[in-house]
Parts: structure tokens; C-alpha cells; sequence
């Protein structure tokens, strides 16, 4: 009985050394990836990896031979391989020194980990948060009408996309979509100014051009760079039942009249380009089930 068992404990523990010295092969590759002068902590930390699955692949290898020994050689032979495995554990004695050190190491790395990895999640979430200071929170009720929305702010790098729909009088409620060309904060808060300075014009101008005159003159009057907007102002009027539209280089919208789609094309220059720029607006009467896209 004493055989198969050490026999068996001899086997589990040569195949611990395989693991364990498959294990360090390949932590031995990856601390010659690492630049020591880069990244002295993980390179400090790769090495006492490699120590400690090295020195269980020893410990376990001698374990294994003591056990095969026991189960088939004589008792004096058992002694010296036995007093073989008190030199592991001295080794690890001697590493021990490092260990509050090395720990100390790991601590201090994974709170940097976890703090960058808090600041990527608020990269991400900042240029959410803005996108939707570019949208309206809430549609407007407006009699008559059936207002809907799609809308998603992306992630990562800042756009300047954005889209308003307001009452610009008790009887008149504009859209607005518009795009600044370019990423980044200069361009979403470019896209911010001129959504609200189109607030104030289409509150004071009845004819949506008029609007865009001022707001072109108004952005282009600082310097931007390479910034420009590309825009469409609709106008709905039940007072008149028309609607009235303008855009400034914007892709065109449609609209469903009459059983047909009708593209609303642009009217004018791209804003910012030249603050004498002019525009003018298209007028179309409006009738029950029309819709605009």
C-alpha cells in the first residue's frame, strides 16, 4: 500500500512541476518585454514572479523524487533527498526580505491602474455629458404638431454635432440641426455659442435667412482657424400654416407633401466663412400629415 500511494504523490508532484516551470518559461520570456528603465516596478515584479514559480517548480521536483525514492529505494537514500528540500526553503527565506517591499510595489500599482482607468472612464463620459448639452433635455408641446427625436451622444473625442427644437413664439417652433467641422472641445463648444445665439436670433427675426445673416456675422467676426458650420433652420407657423426653412450648406432635408418627398436644399454658404455672407428662406404651405425628416 505504501508504494502505489508515494508513487501517486511522486506523480501529482512531477506534474506540479511541469506547470510550474511552464509557468516560469514563459514569466522569463515576458521580463525580457519589459524595459527596466521604463518600468522599473513591473520589471521588479516580473522577477519575483519568475522567483517564486521557479522555486515551487524546485520544491515540488524534489518532492517528487523524495516520494519515488521513499516508495523504492532504502530509508538513507530518503534522508538526503529530504535534506535536498530544505534548501528551497532557505532560498525562500532569504527572498522573504523583498516580500513586504515587493508587496508594497503591487499595492501602489494597482491604485494606479484603478486611477487611470477612472480617468479613461470619465474621458468617455465627458464627451456624453457635453454632447447633450448640444440636444435639447425635453421636446416642446406644441399644438398640432408630433415632435420625435433620435439622437445618441457618442463616446471618446468630443463632436460638434448638434439640434435644438424650441418655441421661438406662441405660434411659431423652430428645429435647428447643425455640425462644426472637426473633433475636439473646440468644436462642441463652437457648436454650443451657435445654438443658443440662434435662440436669441430666431426669437428677434421672423425669417429664419435674417437669423443666419446675424449668427454668421456674429461667429465669423472671431478667428476659428479651420472652423466652419454647416446648418437647416425650420420654421413651423400655424399662425400662417407655412413653413418656412433656410440652410446654410447643410445636407438636405425632406419633407413628405402631397404624397411626395420633397429634399429641402441648402440656400446659402457654409457659416463662418465670410461674415458678409447672405441667405435667403424658402417658404412652403403646410397641410395636414406632412412631415419633414
Amino acid at each position: 500500500m505504501r508504494t502505489p500511494v508515494l508513487t501517486l504523490v511522486g506523480l501529482v508532484c512531477l506534474a506540479a512541476t511541469f506547470s510550474w516551470a511552464r509557468s516560469a518559461r514563459h514569466r522569463y520570456r515576458l521580463i525580457h518585454r519589459i524595459d527596466a528603465e521604463v518600468s522599473p516596478d513591473a520589471y521588479t515584479l516580473a522577477w519575483s514572479t519568475f522567483r517564486k514559480e521557479s522555486h515551487a517548480a524546485i520544491l515540488y521536483g524534489l518532492l517528487a523524487i523524495a516520494s519515488f525514492v521513499n516508495a523504492y529505494f532504502d530509508p538513507a537514500s530518503v534522508s538526503i533527498v529530504f535534506a535536498l528540500v530544505g534548501l528551497p526553503a532557505l532560498v525562500s527565506t532569504v527572498w522573504a526580505r523583498n516580500a513586504v517591499r515587493e508587496a508594497r510595489m503591487a499595492r501602489q500599482r494597482i491604485d494606479i491602474e484603478r486611477r487611470a482607468q477612472e480617468a479613461l472612464d470619465q474621458e468617455d463620459l465627458a464627451p456624453k455629458a457635453w454632447a447633450a448639452r448640444l440636444a435639447p433635455e425635453d421636446l416642446p408641446e406644441f399644438s398640432g404638431f408630433d415632435v420625435g427625436r433620435v439622437y445618441q451622444a457618442g463616446t471618446g473625442l468630443m463632436a460638434g454635432d448638434f439640434f435644438d427644437v424650441f418655441k421661438a413664439s406662441p405660434t411659431r417652433l423652430a428645429a435647428v440641426v447643425g455640425d462644426v467641422a472637426g473633433h475636439g472641445i473646440e468644436s462642441s463648444i463652437t457648436a454650443f455659442q451657435a445654438k443658443y445665439l440662434l435662440r436669441s436670433f430666431l426669437a428677434q427675426f421672423r425669417d429664419p435667412a435674417q437669423a443666419l445673416e446675424e449668427l454668421n456675422r456674429q461667429m465669423a467676426s472671431v478667428e476659428r482657424g479651420e472652423e466652419f458650420i454647416s446648418l437647416v433652420v425650420l420654421v413651423f407657423d400655424t399662425e400662417a400654416e407655412t413653413l418656412r426653412y433656410a440652410s446654410a450648406g447643410h445636407p438636405a432635408t425632406f419633407l413628405f407633401h402631397e404624397r411626395e418627398v420633397r429634399p429641402l436644399r441648402s440656400t446659402g454658404p457654409l457659416l463662418m466663412l465670410d461674415s458678409g455672407s447672405t441667405f435667403f428662406s424658402r417658404e412652403i404651405p403646410l397641410e395636414r400629415d406632412d412631415m419633414v425628416l
